[in-house]
């Protein structure tokens, strides 16, 4: 793997942070505090998000940048043939392959998983073998000898034995767990056998039970056959004789209804023959009838034109009335200009009403913007105020040796700097928040503008309800006139049809002769309603004849019907005992066939069912076989699990035996580059701990410098094993503070060191805060911290370039 690019937007301290990597041995170098191991922090969060980041998500962004600004780490790297990019968010993730347009990965959570298999490592295996932190030197050091022992065998890859064998022990309880199971399941041989006997003699016994009861049946059935014909035959007739039973009671019922029907018929003949007399009788009385109702209608006519001639002067009159108080009322009534003079006056009257309101609004607005702005800005400063004189305190009461608020490193010689730029800051805030309370006091009183602006709204609003008024008051009354006016027009028109009706001369209508014309009409209508009545009865007279006819010749075919149906009834010589005894015999030999066809049903279900009973003793049968052999099975395979477990318990010691010997020569040929040969030999001990040799005799007594020698060169042995296990070189290397109290030899010797493993470490990164080492580096990166911003600085430095950053 190699690191190309990198860039951070509002990460940590970094605001907005791009380096270019490249081969050969690069520096970081900064003071503490600048932001240096932040860089990594980056690269290790980019690739594995939160759990390779430093305390919680909520202050991973820079603590000055904007609201909902955007924080988010970008990085360019080469593995193998193919050349990646990553950019991660608090929220969202993305991975790109060989510059294609569209991503790979697109979640937090895949972009890591796909990380994770393009490496072939875990964060911690990473960890271990990319990165080697100020505090990853002495990792052993803190623990006991079998944690040192498991830390190896985790880095190096020998723990995934152990995972092995867990997962072994798992599968073998389950096997031993399957096989009594499966020891406790299996039945008994002889039982399985001797069901399987009873089923198959139960079976036998059915079939015969069922072939001996279809024999019978079959004989059955042929007596039924036998005996039908007859019974067939007998039950015809007896059809016939109902059948014909039934028409003679239908052919006797319609003679009998056909001769009343005649003798009605004839009653209504007479009575329709005596009203035809009654009616030429009563003709010459009503002659007198048809003039006096033409009489009465003419009557009737010049009584509707009388009484509507009368009715047409009354309303006359009474619409005149009417139409002199419209004329009276109008005379009173305001003209639509009036109204209109006062529709001017009020939209006027709005329009300044809304340019004094919209005046005081903005005046309030304005007014409470400021004062709103005033309290938020003392609230924040009174905030920073504590947050700035708590950190000094703190900062304070620590002293020197205390750890930086932005990046938690020792402060040393920073300390006074970092202390006057609180003191500063205090200063600064405090002097901002007395402005703030004296704005806050000016604000508290609404502007005298403000007050007469609203004044001025008061007496326009006043004078509007006036206003509107008497506006309504006219509105009434011109809407009152419109409504007279329109009625008068009404009045008029209906005037001038009145007076077309009480112009007409007047008929000459006699009440006293319509009177008794009515009286007449009255009394003689009711021997007309009786001889209409008569008329009618009389005109039925030759329909009742023909009918009276059609009845007699239906009569008499209906007695012609009964007859034959009576010779038919006669001819069939139907015998009710022969009857009874065909029914007889049928329903006996019918029984019998029904309860022989019961019992072969009962049979043939006995049979099914002892069928079913020989399938299920052989399923049952076949079952325990499949037992058997899955048992036999499950114990090969547990056999063969023991013996994987006791040869990976085997391997596991091995390479344990072998892990030391092999680390510590690793280590001494590193260890004998960074002593320029002082030391040539380190060696693990059965407790892991490294030991310096001097002369083949272990040095009893190491520097401190010395012991982080014997470390560095046991991390960088831990390293090289790791990428040996994984069978391709290990192409980054990241050291950050590794010096530590190494004198200015040995960290030359590191530096050179670093420099010839180009072979196996093409890219090498070292982070560190002393500036004497920049010589041996390829390029130089430097990284400050601007305190008045609040942000790191980073810039490439040119080649040759031999000042200190300031």
């Amino acid at each position: 793997m190699r690191i190309d690019r990198l860039r951070l937007l509002n990460f940590r301290q970094h605001e907005a942070t791009e380096l270019e990597f490249g081969a050969g041995l690069t520096g970081i170098v900064g003071p503490n505090g600048a932001g240096k191991t932040t860089l990594l922090e980056a690269i290790a969060w980019v690739m594995y998000g939160m759990k390779a980041a430093r305390g919680a998500r909520d202050n991973m962004r820079r603590r000055n940048a904007p609201p909902r600004s955007r924080m988010e780490v970008e990085m360019e790297f080469s593995l193998g043939a193919h050349h990646y990019r990553v950019l991660r968010s608090l929220n969202s993730a993305q991975l790109w392959q060989d510059h294609n347009p569209e991503p790979i990965a697109t979640s937090l959570d895949t972009v890591t998983e796909r990380i994770t298999r393009l490496l072939g490592m875990t964060r911690e295996e990473f960890f271990n073998t990319y990165f080697t932190g100020q505090k990853d030197l002495a990792v052993m050091a803190s623990l006991s000898a079998p944690q040192r022992a498991q830390f190896l065998s985790r880095v190096l890859g020998y723990e995934r034995i152990r995972l092995a064998q867990d997962r072994l022990k798992a599968m073998r309880q389950g096997s031993r767990l399957k096989v009594g199971v499966l020891e406790s399941a299996l039945p008994d041989a002889r039982a399985v056998a001797g069901e399987l006997d009873a089923a198959a003699n139960r079976q036998r016994a059915a079939t015969e039970a069922e072939s001996s009861l279809r024999l019978t049946f079959d004989e059955l059935s042929a007596r039924l056959v036998a005996a039908r014909p007859h019974w067939d035959k007998v039950r015809a007739t007896r059809e016939q004789l109902t059948t014909l039973e039934g028409e003679r009671r239908v052919a006797e019922a319609n003679s009998r209804a056909l001769g009343e029907r005649a003798e009605r018929l004839e009653d209504a003949l007479k009575d329709a023959r005596a009203a035809g007399a009654k009616a030429e009788e009563l003709g010459t009385r009503l002659t007198q009838l048809v003039v006096l109702e033409a009489e009465d209608a003419t009557l009737t006519e010049q009584s509707r034109e009388f009484f509507r001639q009368r009715e047409a002067i009354a309303q006359r009159d009474a619409q005149r009335s009417r139409l002199s108080e419209i004329d009276a009322q109008l005379l009173r009534l305001p003209q639509t200009e009036q109204l209109e003079l006062v529709h001017g006056r009020a939209a006027g009257l709005r329009q300044r009403l809304a340019d004094v309101a919209q005046q005081a609004e903005e005046l309030r607005t304005s007014w409470v913007r400021d004062s709103a702005d005033a309290q938020s800005s003392r609230k924040a400063l009174l905030a920073q105020f504590n947050d700035l004189t708590s950190q000094r305190e703190r900062l304070a009461g620590m002293g020197r040796d205390g750890v930086c608020p932005t990046c938690a490193r020792p402060l040393g010689d920073e300390f006074d700097r970092v202390l006057g730029l609180l003191d500063r800051q205090v200063e600064e805030v405090k002097s901002n928040g007395v402005y703030y309370k004296r704005r806050i006091d000016q604000l508290r009183e609404q502007p005298p503008e403000l007050v007469a602006l609203e004044q001025a709204r008061e007496k326009l609003e006043q004078e509007g309800a006036e206003l509107a008024s008497e506006q309504a008051r006219l509105e009434v009354q011109v809407a009152e006139r419109r409504s007279l006016r329109a009625e008068r027009e009404r009045l008029v028109a209906r005037l001038a049809e009145l007076e077309s009706i009480a112009g007409v001369a007047a008929s000459g209508y006699d009440a006293t002769r319509h009177q008794v014309v009515r009286e007449s009409v009255r009394m003689l209508q009711p021997l007309a309603v009786e001889a209409a009545g008569l008329r009618s009865s009389a005109a039925r007279m030759a329909e009742l004849e023909r009918e009276l006819e059609d009845v007699v010749r239906r009569r008499g075919e209906a007695d012609s019907s009964l007859a034959a149906v009576l010779q038919a009834i006669g001819a069939l010589q139907f015998d009710p005992e022969a009857f009874a005894r065909a029914g007889a015999e049928e329903a006996s030999a019918t029984a019998e066939h029904r309860a022989a066809e019961l019992a072969l049903v009962r049979a043939r279900g006995e049979r099914e069912s002892a069928d079913e009973a020989l399938g299920a003793a052989r399923r049952r049968a076949e079952e325990a076989e499949l037992r058997r052999r899955e048992l036999r099975d499950a114990r090969r395979a547990q056999l063969l699990q023991d013996e994987l477990d006791r040869a990976l318990s085997d391997l596991r010691t091995d390479l344990n035996q072998q892990l030391r010997p092999e680390l510590s020569e690793i280590a001494s040929s590193f260890l004998t580059d960074l002593t320029r040969g002082r030391y040539d030999e380190l060696e693990l001990n059965e407790n892991y701990e490294p030991l310096l040799l001097d002369d083949g005799a272990s040095k009893p007594v190491i520097s401190g410098g010395e012991e982080d020698v014997a470390n560095l060169a046991l991390r960088l042995a831990i390293s090289q094993m790791i990428a040996d296990r994984a069978g391709q070189p290990l192409s980054l290397l990241v050291l950050d503070e590794i010096f530590g109290s190494l004198d200015e030899d040995r960290r030359a010797a590191v530096v050179e060191l670093l420099r010839s493993l180009a072979d196996r470490f093409p890219q090498v990164i070292l982070i560190t805060h002393i500036d004497s080492i920049r010589d041996g580096f390829d390029r130089v990166i430097r990284v400050d911290y601007d305190a008045t911003r609040g942000v790191s600085d980073v810039r490439e430095e040119p080649e040759g370039f031999d000042g200190v950053a300031a």
